[in-house]
């Protein structure tokens, strides 16, 4: 496992499929927020992030926002989808990671980190031996600090592109 590549990268969460994650022995899943589920700047989360998430709750899996946001927004997200959610994570620490798994009752075997970025997300998984799935960014508008880490992520990802 490199540490900065993750297992995959997809154009968007909405075609992660929670029986394949299941049958790779995964029951938990670990989820950004911010351009990851919602696009930057949008008040909501899009109807077809909450149909995916209630999908992937009915299949069984345990599932807790992780997020390095403070604003409020997020915990609307989070009250949005019913779910529970561990801000000002500081990812990629990994304290965040292993507050956020033991807040649904996983492990780390059996998680799986879902997020946009590549030091904060993947970086964060790998250091702590999880399996890291990277999805494109949502909105190519963002803070100045991430924008900096997007141009360090694409030395890294040269030859890669989402998938579907």
């Amino acid at each position: 496992m490199s540490c900065i590549r993750p297992e995959e990268y997809l154009s968007k969460v909405e075609i992660i499929d929670a029986h394949k994650l299941l049958a790779q022995g995964k029951t938990t899943v670990l989820l950004d927020v911010d351009n990851t589920l919602v696009p930057r700047d949008v008040d909501q989360v899009p109807a077809s992030v909450i149909e995916w998430v209630e999908t992937l709750k009915a299949s069984g899996l345990r599932i807790c926002l992780l997020s390095n946001n403070w604003h409020q927004t997020v915990l609307t997200y989070a009250q949005t989808l019913g779910l529970p959610i561990v801000r000002k994570a500081i990812k990629p620490l990994p304290f965040a990671f292993l507050h956020a798994i033991r807040k649904v009752g996983g492990t780390r075997r059996s998680a799986v980190v879902i997020g946009d970025q590549l030091v904060t997300d993947v970086f964060g998984a790998h250091f702590l031996r999880m399996y890291a799935i990277l999805v494109a960014p949502q909105a190519a508008r963002d803070l100045w600090h991430t924008l900096l880490l997007r141009r360090i992520e694409h030395l890294f990802m040269r030859g890669m592109s989402p998938t579907r």
